[in-house]
């Protein structure tokens, strides 16, 4: 299993679209062959710093993602609501 998590800062007046947008992308995410997660997640002391967690079976199906029209969509639809660009970070899952 792979995991990655992705680090967002959203400028503040974009927030509400931000989340919008992810949360479709959320929806055609989880059922993409060889998901087991994807959750959107929102800090509760900084609302424009959101959290992607994604998790997949194999390091082929997490590639496989950025290769759908949704994620495009979402990539290019967030881009300028950004404050800085985000940061993904892959990990090896240990346990489960």
């Amino acid at each position: 299993m792979i995991s990655t998590i992705v680090y967002v800062q959203v400028k503040a007046e974009f927030v509400d679209a931000f989340l919008a947008a992810s949360v479709v992308n959320h929806e055609a995410s989880i059922s993409e062959n060889g998901n087991l997660r994807f959750d959107v997640l929102q800090s509760e002391t900084d609302p424009c710093h959101f959290v992607l967690y994604e998790a997949y079976l194999s390091k082929a199906h997490a590639a496989a993602h950025k290769e759908t029209a949704h994620y495009a969509t979402w990539r290019d639809c967030v881009a300028s609501m950004m404050a800085e660009p985000r940061k993904g970070v892959a990990y090896r899952s240990i346990k489960p």
